[in-house]
């Protein structure tokens, strides 16, 4: 154990090696739990059999705990200590990634990736918060941040290829075998070396706040995921949307009344701070968007081998770390806004180009330049938002300021599988079914085609006539159906992206005096 007593804060008194390793370990572990089963997606496909948006669930039943509960876990590591947060988050992750092991079906499955979520929706904040509690220096602080969006980047990396080796050599369930060891590890180093730190003066629990963006968060994504499943005129999601405007519209009266609110509201009077916020859902949006897209049409549409697509994740998220020494500099000293900018207009230059990518084109030669410029992109983008976001707050509002960050980073990050899932898949249909109707093909085959995508859609009718010779024939109206479906996901996120990339451009236009005050304790 650390001969350090577990009150003391690293604030004033430096970092110490012990918390940076279990800082940084922890923000990489949850994010190899994040990123672990995009790589898996045509695995899942074809062991599981998912229809509708099943395999959408998988990857979203991770993410919306993480995005619906990491104001509270800020809130918790500033009331009781980021400590324990580091070691329960990491023993939750492990929990979960072992049931998700162990799955039988595609429900447990989704049980297990709630519970792995809940454990990242600790970590994520945590990491961060704990890192800033124990910076001495804007330039220390600066450093820091660079290094935890690295290793955060590192996860983003690491997972797929994790993800490619296990299931070449073995079986996709063995990747959720390593990440459960990765997971225990994490929760020992942090129990033996961090230090504590806490920051709990006028800070207490918020419940009004979290029920409120709890439901409003949930009844939103449950909407946007299952609209394409459901009908977007279905009254399950019609109410769904409309409960969500209200539980949203409910969570600001409350935090406006709240004496200790979950979320101080006049953060966002703060323009680099309401900025970073917009860019952190859109920007990130389009980031996962591209990599979902991109882990799709590797796998469950080409049919491409696991490791095909975990090289592809590779260049979108290793060249952060490359990039490390460079990111740490430019965040000292470029303007936030030219930084948010220039990496947010790199991710729409790759999204455009993938999009002009033809889906019978699986060279991945073909990949290397698109995705190589939204993986630049992001390297600037991720710390240029956490660095904005945090750097123009008090200390003592660091903890709020990175759950608040990490909140509406990982919102975009779930939006990014859903909504592309939702128009890509869409849009498949439509194409398909209008190619079906048109085309040559026997009656009793159209028949068959318009069965397996109304049970299943596009992805079930492009599996099903790969495997089956009588289905043969519909395989290229499903493939160029799946291929222009995607296409227009690339455009969408390279949209978002560009936006995000004008509005920092625009509003951000000096370098923010970063905020050095510490009320820590």
């Amino acid at each position: 154990m650390t001969t350090e007593p577990s009150t003391r804060t690293a604030t004033g008194r430096g970092l110490t090696t012990g918390t940076l390793a279990a800082g940084l370990l922890a923000v990489c572990l949850a994010q190899i739990g994040l990123a672990i089963p995009a790589t898996l997606n045509g695995l899942f496909q074809s062991d599981l059999h998912p229809v509708g948006s099943q395999l959408t669930w998988i990857s979203d039943a991770f993410l919306l705990p993480v995005a619906v509960l990491e104001l509270t876990f800020g809130l918790l590591g500033d009331l009781f200590g980021r400590k324990r947060l580091l070691i329960g988050g990491a023993s939750l992750l492990a929990a979960g990634e072992l049931v998700s092991a162990t799955a039988s079906g595609i429900h447990q499955l989704w049980a297990g990736q709630a519970l792995a979520g809940l454990g990242a929706a600790a970590l994520f904040p945590t990491s961060l918060a704990i890192l800033a509690a124990g910076t001495t220096s804007p330039a220390q602080r600066a450093r820091v941040i660079a290094m935890w969006a690295a290793l955060l980047s590192t996860g983003g990396f690491l997972a797929p290829l994790l993800g490619g080796i296990t299931a070449t050599y073995g079986s996709w369930r063995w990747s959720f075998v390593v990440v459960t060891a990765i997971a225990a590890a994490s929760a020992v180093v942090s129990a033996l070396f961090a230090v504590n730190s806490s920051a709990p003066a006028g800070r207490s629990l918020d419940v009004a706040g979290q029920l409120t963006i709890g439901l409003g968060l949930f009844s939103l994504l449950y909407a946007i995921i299952q609209g394409p499943t459901d009908g977007w005129a279905s009254p399950s999601i019609i109410i769904a949307f409309a409960l969500a405007a209200v539980f949203l519209a409910a969570f600001v009266l409350a935090e406006k009344r709240a004496k200790s609110p979950l979320l101080r509201l006049d953060l966002f009077r703060n323009r680099a701070f309401a900025v970073a916020s917009v860019v952190a859902v859109v920007g990130m949006f389009a980031f996962l968007g591209t990599a979902y897209s991109v882990s799709i049409r590797l796998g469950p549409v080409q049919d491409q081998a696991p490791m095909r697509t975990a090289l592809a994740f590779v260049l979108l998220n290793g060249i952060t770390l490359v990039m490390l020494p460079l990111t740490e500099r430019l965040l000292r000293t470029a303007a936030p806004g030219l930084l948010l900018g220039a990496g947010l207009l790199l991710i729409a230059a790759g999204d455009y180009w993938a999009a002009t990518l033809p889906i019978t084109d699986s060279a991945f030669t073909s990949l290397i330049l698109p995705l190589g410029l939204v993986g630049l992109g992001f390297a600037i983008t991720v710390s240029s938002i956490t660095a904005t976001a945090v750097n123009t707050v008090p200390m003592h509002l660091a903890g709020m300021a990175s759950a608040t960050t990490n909140l509406l980073r990982d919102f975009g990050f779930t939006l990014g599988p859903a909504i592309i899932g939702a128009v890509a898949l869409s849009r498949a249909a439509s194409n398909f079914s209008d190619s079906l109707h048109d085309s040559a093909l026997p009656g009793a085959l159209k028949g068959a085609g318009t069965a397996v995508l109304d049970e299943g859609g596009p992805l079930a009718v492009n599996g099903a006539s790969t495997t089956s010779p009588k289905l043969a024939d519909l395989h290229p109206l499903a493939l160029d159906a799946l291929g222009h479906g995607y296409s227009i996901g690339f455009v969408v996120c390279g949209s978002a992206a560009l936006f995000s990339a004008l509005l920092a451009l625009i509003t951000l236009r000096s370098r923010a005096a970063p905020h050095t005050d510490s009320t820590e304790h």
